[in-house]
Order: C-alpha cells, then sequence, then structure tokens
C-alpha cells in the first residue's frame, strides 16, 4: 500500500518493551500493559508530523505460540486504546520468523528479522518516508543493529530507568534546533 502525501520522516518504534511492558511473548489484549507515557509519546510523534511505524520480532508465532491473526488483533487493540487518547500508530510491520521456530514453514532466518533491516526497508517502500530525520527506538542491540544497518539513527530506551516522553521531546527538540 503506498501512501499519497509528501515526505515526512518516520519515527520508528520497537513494540514489547518501547510501547509495551513485554511479559514474554505478550499476544493477548488483556496482557496490554503500555510503558509509562507510551500513548502520550506516540501522540506527540503524530503531532510533530511524525510517520508512526512499528516493528516487532514475535517469533512467538514461529514457536507455534500463537497466530499471525492473534498479532494482528493485539495491533488492533493497540490502535484502539490508542485513538482513544487522541494517538494512533500509522503501521504495523512484524516478523514472524525464527529459524528454531517449531511451524516448519516459519522457521527460517530471513531479512525481515531484526537485527536485519527488512521491515524498515519494507516501510520505506510502502511510505514516502524522509529518511534523513527518521529514527528507530528500542530496547535491545538488535534494535541498534537494524537502525545502523539502514542508516538511521538508533536511540536505545530502557523502560526502567527513562522516561519515554522525555526521551520523544529530547529527540523532537533536538530536530527543531
Amino acid at each position: 500500500m503506498r501512501i499519497d502525501q509528501g515526505k515526512r520522516p518516520a519515527a520508528f518504534l520497537d513494540r514489547d518493551g518501547v510501547l509495551n511492558v513485554d511479559h514474554g511473548y505478550t499476544h493477548r489484549p488483556e496482557q496490554l500493559e503500555w510503558i509509562a507515557g507510551a500513548p502520550e509519546s506516540v501522540r506527540l510523534l503524530n503531532e510533530a508530523g511524525y510517520y508512526v511505524i512499528v516493528i516487532t520480532n514475535q517469533s512467538g508465532v514461529a514457536r507455534g505460540y500463537y497466530e499471525e491473526a492473534t498479532v494482528r488483533q493485539f495491533h488492533a487493540h493497540m490502535q484502539d486504546t490508542l485513538r482513544a487518547q487522541g494517538a494512533h500508530i500509522d503501521a504495523f510491520y512484524y516478523c514472524p520468523h525464527h529459524p528454531e521456530g517449531t511451524v516448519k514453514k516459519l522457521a527460517v532466518r530471513c531479512h525481515c528479522r531484526k537485527p536485519n533491516p527488512g521491515m524498515l526497508e519494507q516501510a520505506a517502500s510502502e511510505w514516502p518516508i524522509d529518511l534523513h530525520g527518521s529514527f528507530l527506538i528500542g530496547d535491545k542491540d538488535n534494535d541498534m543493529v537494524a537502525a545502523a544497518a539502514f542508516n538511521i539513527r538508533g536511540i536505545k530506551f530502557d523502560a526502567h530507568a527513562q522516561s519515554l516522553v522525555d526521551l520523544v521531546r529530547r529527540q523532537l527538540k533536538k530536530v527543531a534546533t
């Protein structure tokens, strides 16, 4: 799906550990527990004119813990709760693969699984993204490696030691100056 709008920067966000608390293979709507300030952070990015794009490894699919439809339902639930708070995510990209998976067709090494940049590349092919102003916020080294491979800034986030809202505000201020 190609969006017919002018180019804008994107804020690529990892999901588990950045937007929602990582409970280990989080996939049921009742498991959604937002990281403090996550909905406000998404709203701030929306208001600043960024595309907000989630990129997330979901190896639970390859491991047979849940189906791809379950991932899509969880993302729809996230979107619904964000909309109720005046925010939205423009797109969700997920990798269902893992080389040690039990679902044979998904037990592969792929280009979309972070630290590879495949999900970022797919988003850039489907959205008019200004890569120069784009960045990725993630909580793992694999996120930073994917950002570097895609030539965008990677920002490491630790929900236990940092405020997501403050991090987003600092990034927006940095870009504005």
